[in-house]
């Protein structure tokens, strides 16, 4: 007799063996699922709040991957050797597991639910973050919580033109596409990808696929329910005060089309902000005069919002202009400048409609990669995105700080977009840092950071395989009637039903990031909604070849200029020196940044070029081998009784013997050399101890050799 009630799938799911578990551990938690992939664990837990929080008028889902270094075999760093805050990797994770959840429970649903995935154990080859997702779905699946799901992913490669389902760290290196697709049964929900310039057919292919074998996982869910899952709760949605809503729509249905009218978005906020107060108000002034109470302002806001999305939607499906005017398929008016900061490496101002990203370029060396601790190990990183987004660039005030779960989640992405066009770390040598400000917002700054994110690398000298440019899409569906609009607005974004981004060149896509919020999208809208994307791609791509139309190979006068030498790898601790001695002279004293590889290749940076030049003779000089034959000018640095010590090279001595010094025979080695004297000196021998014999009567004997007979001998 066993105190669990442990119940186990296991199936087969591409090259994995995949198992899941409930029941035996953490038993109090609504629900909780262990996930095995090959030695890769993670324990996936939910716990749902039984009823809202008084007043609570929207969703408080919050989802948090954890990585324990513990499952690496690893000590954490830092003073406390605990983990700490979230790292990029885990906020991304916990971003991509949160968004095809959210949609899946049911509207009206405040009560407070908390997802929590714990790493428990990593298989280097196995990513964790699609056993995360699975397991957080069958937590869900199985806790009784009002959820419709559950969810499947997949993640997806593309290698010798065939579609690999899961694949290992090594396949994803030499695969062309990295795809992570999640949905229910019926439908696609969310998909996040980078490519190497594959042609949309590729790309909707892949999540076909995806969708396709992700079944098998929900299947193995659905078992793990009927077994092991618990009473679904009784939760039912509040009622609609039917009445409510009418008066609501009375007051302000028609300052509401009124507002839509207004083509600026600033405008049309005040407005809405007017419509939004003047509703409450009369609602108000109603109940005070009636001697009831007034419905909560929440309640109301919510109403007036479902009638703003029921305006703009149906104006869109009816063929109506868009709210700033626009047919479904233009893109809003876009300028250009580069060059626009004076001392950086490269910038751009790209301004499309309302959204601007003023972007900036920063070359750096070997030594400004950043260096992840990684659960799989440690590995460098020469390229770096960054995303912010101020609160004035939507005209509000805010908090400003670390950057939020979003500014992270758009800095991958934009980085995802162009990483497939830079240039290789052989072709070009430095490490780059592009940093997007958000300056205006008006929907679609991720993709403006890629397509500003581009133009500044080209400023800044960065050969560009191609241009890059991003653009966001939205669906508007309703019954067999949509509509796919290009280049959305903010509020677009948030009365649409899908949002997708697809970045690219002219070639293919870059990047895919897809969002959908309802079910029932079918593949041909899909395909309809990427060759829209490819429509509107093209024509900023035109606007960007206008305005940049080659690359740029010249570097700002302000960037660091870059050489590389190659050295013996066995001279390396010559170069560096005792605790560093060395390198720290050689890059204090010439100005220079120098990194060394343990192949021996040097790589010397400067802003200066003749600083490069004097680091990179230095150490050709300490590298240097001494060969018998060779012929230096050195220092005399100490004389002896039977001879003379002098410098060659920096580090490097040899022994002058009284009897090499002249033809004649010496009594007194103070009568020919004195310290610090420069003397010619030719290499006579060399030993295995590294000592060095000298001679500068072979150099005389040579000279009166070689001169003209009859010319007297000096």
């Amino acid at each position: 007799m066993t105190m669990f009630n442990k119940v186990v799938k296991e199936f087969k799911w591409g090259q994995h063996n995949v198992r899941l578990e409930t029941g035996e551990i953490a038993r109090q938690a609504s629900g909780a699922v262990i996930v095995d992939v090959e030695d890769t664990v993670v324990l996936a837990t939910v716990v749902g709040a039984k009823t809202a929080k008084p007043g609570q008028d929207f969703f408080p889902l919050t989802v948090d991957y954890i990585e324990k270094t513990y499952s690496a075999g690893k000590i954490p760093g830092g003073f406390f050797r605990r983990e700490g805050r979230p790292s990029e990797g885990e906020t991304l994770i916990s971003r991509l597991i949160d968004r095809p959840l959210r949609p899946l429970f049911p509207e009206g649903y405040y009560n407070e639910v908390q997802v929590v995935i714990h790493v428990l154990s990593i298989n280097p080859e196995v990513p964790a973050d699609i056993p995360a997702l699975i397991g957080a779905s069958a937590a869900l699946a199985i806790s009784g919580l009002p959820f419709n799901g559950p969810v499947g992913a997949a993640r997806v490669a593309y290698i010798n033109n065939e579609y690999v389902l899961n694949p290992t760290r090594a396949q994803i290196k030499e695969s062309r596409l990295d795809l992570v697709v999640a949905g229910t049964e019926r439908a696609v929900l969310m998909v996040e990808s980078e490519a190497d310039q594959l042609p949309e057919d590729v790309m909707l292919g892949a999540v076909v696929f995806g969708h396709e074998q992700m079944q098998t996982a929900i299947d193995a869910i659905h078992e793990l329910v009927r077994d092991g899952g618990k009473p679904e709760w009784d939760w039912q949605p509040a009622p609609k005060d039917e009445a409510l809503i009418a008066r609501v729509t009375d007051i302000a249905y028609n300052n509401l089309l009124a507002a839509y009218q207004l083509r600026d978005k600033q405008q049309r906020s005040a407005k809405l902000k007017e419509v939004y107060a003047a509703t409450s108000a009369k609602l108000e002034e109603e109940a005070a005069a009636a001697g009831t109470t007034a419905a909560d302002k929440a309640t109301v806001g919510n109403i007036v919002f479902d009638l703003e999305a029921k305006i703009v939607r149906s104006q869109i499906l009816n063929g109506e202009p868009r709210i700033d005017g626009r047919d479904t398929r233009t893109v809003r008016p876009i300028e250009i400048r580069t060059g626009v900061l004076p001392r950086t490496h490269g910038s751009a101002l790209f301004t499309r409609g309302e959204t601007q990203a003023l972007v900036v370029a920063t070359l750096g060396t070997k030594g400004d990669e950043q260096i992840i601790d990684a659960l799989e190990g440690e590995y460098r990183d020469r390229f770096m995105l960054h995303y912010n987004m101020p609160p004035f660039a939507t005209g509000e005030t805010g908090r400003v700080g670390s950057p939020k779960r979003r500014e992270i989640g758009h800095g991958r992405l934009a980085k995802r977009a162009l990483v497939a066009c830079l240039p290789s770390a052989e072709e070009f040598g430095y490490s780059i840092r592009v940093v997007s400000e958000i300056t205006e917002s008006n929907g679609s700054s991720s993709m403006a950071s890629v397509c500003g994110g581009c133009l500044a690398l080209m400023d800044a000298g960065v050969p560009m395989k191609a241009h890059v440019a991003g653009i966001a899409m939205g669906l508007i569906l309703e019954g067999n009637k949509f509509a796919v609009l290009t280049d959305i607005l903010g509020d677009e974004d948030h009365l649409g039903d899908m949002d997708f981004k697809v970045a690219g060149t002219e070639a293919g896509v870059t990047a895919l990031q897809m969002d959908i919020k309802i079910q029932g999208i079918t593949k041909e809208i899909m395909q309809v909604a990427l060759a829209q994307a490819k429509e509107g791609r093209m024509h900023i791509l035109g606007k960007m070849t206008s305005a940049v139309s080659g690359v740029n190979t010249e570097l700002s006068a302000y960037a660091p200029r870059m050489i590389t030498i190659k050295i013996n790898p066995e001279k390396i601790r010559d170069v560096i020196g005792k605790g560093g001695s060395v390198i720290r002279a050689l890059t204090e004293e010439t100005g220079t940044t120098i990194d060394i590889s343990d192949d021996g290749v040097v790589t010397i940076a400067s802003t200066s070029s003749e600083g490069m030049a004097e680091a990179k003779k230095r150490i050709e000089n300490i590298t240097a081998e001494i060969e018998v034959g060779q012929v230096y000018e050195g220092a005399v640095l100490k004389l002896l009784d039977f001879g003379a010590i002098v410098n060659l090279l920096p580090g490097k001595d040899g022994l002058l013997h009284i009897s090499e010094i002249a033809n004649e025979r010496i009594k007194d080695i103070n009568d020919y050399l004195k310290e610090g004297q420069v003397v010619k000196v030719k290499v006579i021998q060399t030993d295995e101890k590294g000592r060095v014999r000298l001679s500068a009567k072979a150099l005389l004997n040579e000279a009166a050799a070689n001169a003209p007979q009859g010319e007297p001998q000096q």
